[in-house]
């Protein structure tokens, strides 16, 4: 099925590894190369997020629904995330550096 990007998939996910088919909002600057993947959010709707971790993710235009497991492919970090639980994030300054992985929450929106 060429095309499809599947959400809400069962999770832990077999092997530990990201199913092929399925979806994370993206940066487009990850996704293009132009910057590493520095954040990865696995939130409590078990949706996936991918960032650079220095550009405005909220801009117009500055994400796109991809397939994480070619993230994966790319960068073999992201796929050591694969077991990353419901609820946090990983984070890292440079692809050199190991992820730190913490409890998730949206930032507070009320002023």
């Amino acid at each position: 099925m060429s095309g499809h990007i599947l959400r809400n998939v069962d999770f832990p996910f077999p092997d530990a590894r990201f199913p092929d088919l399925l979806g994370a909002v993206v940066q487009r600057t990850v996704l293009t190369g132009e910057e590493p993947a520095r954040v990865v959010i696995h939130d409590e709707h078990n949706d996936w997020l991918v960032g650079d971790g220095v550009n405005d993710p909220n801009l117009p235009g500055a994400t796109v629904l991809a397939c994480i497991s070619h993230l994966a492919e790319e960068d073999p970090a992201v796929a050591e995330l694969a077991t990353l639980p419901t609820g946090h994030a990983a984070t890292r300054d440079d692809p050199a550096k190991p992820w730190t992985v913490t409890p998730h929450e949206w930032p507070d929106d009320d002023h």
